[in-house]
């Protein structure tokens, strides 16, 4: 009786550990609203080469001594696992809300349209350093190319 009661223990045991193990394995998939993307942020039409961050997500550009500065630069690419929500680009002088929506394409306002590129993909693209109504075109300034080095 005692080796029955312990065969049981065992089999509910494995059994408890491999669902733990695996915990998708009954639903299949996780719900859309769990789901990470691999959302990529391109800065690099930011010139001079800065800093920028997604708060929660990346570390602050606020609280650290530039010389080493883990956040994210502006001069390369980051791919962020992000899953359907709102969040935030922020850099030293432009900063905007984005939205991951549940199949993982990018959203933001239209009104951001000269600065911010990538609505419908999985690529933000930051196009600006600072955004400024204006009649829709765009400040000389923008025109800048970065430098290597």
């Amino acid at each position: 009786m005692i080796r029955y009661r312990f065969l049981v223990f065992e089999w509910v045991l494995t059994a408890l550990l491999t669902i733990a193990a695996t915990p998708w394995s009954f639903a299949g998939e996780p719900p859309a609203h769990l789901k990470e993307y691999a959302i990529t942020i391109d800065a690099t039409k930011l010139v001079p080469t800065s800093w920028w961050q997604v708060p929660g997500i990346t570390p602050s550009i606020w609280n650290s001594d530039p010389e080493s500065l883990d956040a994210p630069k502006t001069s390369e690419l980051r791919e962020l696992p992000l899953r359907p929500g709102k969040y935030k680009f922020i850099s030293f002088t432009f900063d905007f809300p984005f939205t991951v929506t549940l199949n993982g394409m990018l959203d933001f306002a239209t009104s951001l349209d000269q600065c911010v590129g990538g609505r419908g993909t999985r690529t933000l693209v930051v196009l600006c350093k600072r955004m400024y109504p204006h009649g829709g075109q765009r400040d000389p300034y923008y025109e800048q190319q970065p430098h290597d080095g």
